[in-house]
């Protein structure tokens, strides 16, 4: 056999892996987590697939074939579309039926410091600290260039202030880059980035991940809330808005047993408060002032004894 021909039997043989790995995680996981791989090292990601060993397994390969491959599993399982739409760009997929969110944390927390590159668009910030470079004061010329104030302090080129180099979002240019380099500054970390989550069907955006139960909770309460307040205006009963229907018919009823006859025992109730409202005040103010009228009245029957006039010590008595 050719060596050409052995190679092609090779491919043949990785792709049949790789098409019986793709099927096999699509229907023994419910949930997928969307990464991209953007300035990710081979190493760095090799460090995350032993984090995840046992938990989760990440799958890297052509989209094309990604894409092939989800279409045909969908005609069994049409939940699988909505991947597609996804699978663009320089992405991988992580499969899981463990917590998302402690996988996705777990992903993230695996970042690695890179140096800066020409031409990329700055993450973050750039600070140049103070303080000595430990560079000769032959190579001043790249701090002028970019506006930094220097001094030379024992033959080597101090910074005098702190200086932002870069700002977030700034492209990267040569005189940057060459300036952190001499400086061995790696400024940026780079690591996987999870973007968007599958969850047995749905589509969610990483964002999901950082609502805690109360969050949801809440926003599930006003849903409801305005599901009722519409269904009310609409005069459209639902299982949401008929707490409503049921406290306004009971109003109504009760003020129709009130202007008649008729009663019931919640009316009745009413009805009684209504006839003799004094019977249901609370009887402990009224038992205070009995206690306290009896105790004031022999007071009331001493004579005031005579009070002599005191020298006025500008709002202090005597003894104090």
């Amino acid at each position: 056999m050719s060596s050409s021909a052995n190679n092609t039997l090779k491919r043949k043989e990785r792709k049949n892996k790789f098409v019986t790995k793709l099927i096999n995680l699509l229907n023994e996981n419910k949930g997928i987590l969307f990464i991209q791989v953007d300035n990710v090292g081979s190493l760095q990601m090799q460090n995350v697939r032993v984090s995840l060993r046992g938990k989760a397994t990440i799958l890297m390969g052509k989209n094309t074939l990604i894409r092939k491959i989800i279409r045909e599993q969908a005609e069994k399982n049409p939940k699988l579309n909505s991947i597609l739409p996804y699978i663009v760009g320089n992405m991988g997929l992580v499969f899981t039926n463990e917590d998302l969110g402690s996988i996705r944390k777990i992903i993230e927390e695996n970042k690695a410091p890179a140096p800066a590159r020409v031409g990329i668009i700055a993450p973050s910030a750039v600070e140049i600290p103070a303080g000595s470079t430990g560079l000769d004061p032959g190579q001043t010329s790249f701090f002028q260039a970019l506006n930094i104030a220097t001094k030379i302090v024992k033959l080597a080129i101090e910074i005098v202030n702190p200086v932002i180099l870069i700002k977030a979002g700034d492209r990267v240019n040569q005189s940057h880059v060459a300036l952190l380099d001499k400086l061995n500054i790696k400024p940026f970390k780079y690591g996987i980035v999870v973007t968007d989550i599958y969850d047995d069907g749905s589509i969610y955006p990483v964002s999901v991940l950082d609502m805690s139960k109360d969050v949801l909770l809440q926003k599930f309460l006003t849903g409801v809330n305005t599901l009722a307040a519409v269904s009310v205006g609409l005069g459209y009963p639902t299982e949401a808005s008929i707490k409503y229907y049921v406290s306004s018919a009971f109003s109504k009823v009760l003020a129709i047993a009130l202007a008649t006859d008729y009663s019931f025992p919640e009316a009745q109730k009413i009805r009684d408060i209504l006839a003799n409202p004094d019977a249901f005040r609370s009887s402990a103010p009224a038992a205070a002032s009995s206690s306290s009228g009896s105790a004031a009245a022999p007071a009331a029957a001493k004579e005031p004894e005579p009070v002599e006039e005191e020298e006025d010590f500008g709002g202090f008595g005597l003894f104090d």
